[in-house]
């Protein structure tokens, strides 16, 4: 995977044939009714991410969403809108070598398909797959990011990783639903497919961390304070339409940037928003200390 480049025009096509729209409604962004089997978990063996001759220093990046109820309004924008303007900002900086995106859907774990995962793709596959999840719609118990972090972590190859010794990116998306904790090894067992003896939200985070760097970023929640501790961006409503920004800025911060050159181009409507959300990440992560 990870072949040809993202355009502008390709996008626009897509948008136009779909009919997409801000202003339209999960059903109508998100028409499939069941999940896709080639998105299924438990029939996926290996999600690859190889260097190719387009791209010959891919940097793997998944986008996971939460796709309970509450968060339908934010499954659109980033159908619609925020995909589009991340891969092209991914593309347009040089700080960030040879993008690969995955998306992936989380949601309850008492759904029918609570974990989706697309392809690392390069080009408008990563558009043209999210409009393929499945939108379940629930939202009764506890998310489960969980089985995404065990599936990273147990079902990926990347040439970076494995060849250069460097990690993945991992950034969720969602609100305050609490983490499921109980019955994890049963749970993945369930949706992914995999014996996982003793697994816990904590011994999966572990190991996912091993191939990526983890954030989360919470869209007006207070759940779950005890996960991710310094890995954790807490966002307004109103500050959905800078999440691009925010996911490019911490990938730069990672990559040994300084938060002055990265908010340099913002205006003072946008560059206090993505200041407030970088300055929350632990310096201790970094290396260094993030504020200004």
């Amino acid at each position: 995977m990870g072949y040809g480049s993202y355009t502008a025009s390709d996008w626009s096509k897509l948008k136009s044939s779909r009919k997409l729209s801000k202003e339209q409604s999960v059903n109508e962004v998100f028409k499939r009714t069941e999940c896709n089997p080639k998105f299924d978990p438990r029939f996926i063996g290996t999600r690859e991410c190889f260097d190719s001759e387009d791209h010959p220093n891919t940097t793997p990046i998944v986008v996971g969403l939460d796709v309970t109820a509450s968060m339908g309004y934010l499954a659109v924008k980033v159908a619609t809108e925020a995909l589009n303007e991340l891969i092209t900002k991914l593309y347009s900086t040089s700080a960030i070598e040879d993008p690969a995106l995955m998306c992936a859907a989380y949601g309850d774990y008492k759904d029918t398909s609570p974990l989706q995962v697309t392809q690392f793709e390069s080009d408008i596959r990563v558009a043209e797959q999210l409009l393929e999840i499945y939108f379940e719609n629930h939202g009764n118990g506890c998310v489960v990011p969980t089985c995404l972090w065990e599936f990273l972590s147990r079902h990926t190859n990347i040439d970076a990783v494995r060849k250069r010794g460097e990690k993945g990116f991992l950034f969720t998306i969602g609100d305050g639903a609490d983490i499921r904790k109980a019955y994890v090894s049963e749970t993945i067992k369930r949706v992914v497919g995999d014996d996982v003896p003793g697994a816990s939200v904590e011994s999966l985070l572990s190991e996912v961390q091993e191939k990526f760097h983890v954030f989360h970023i919470m869209i007006d929640g207070e759940g779950n304070k005890d996960i991710l501790t310094g890995h954790k961006i807490n966002i307004s409503n109103r500050d959905v339409n800078v999440i691009p920004d925010i996911i490019l800025g911490v990938i730069r911060l990672q990559k040994g940037e300084r938060l002055q050159d990265i908010l340099a181009p913002f205006d003072d409507a946008k560059g206090p928003m993505i200041r407030n959300a970088l300055v929350q990440l632990s310096l201790y992560d970094f290396g260094r200390d993030i504020t200004l």
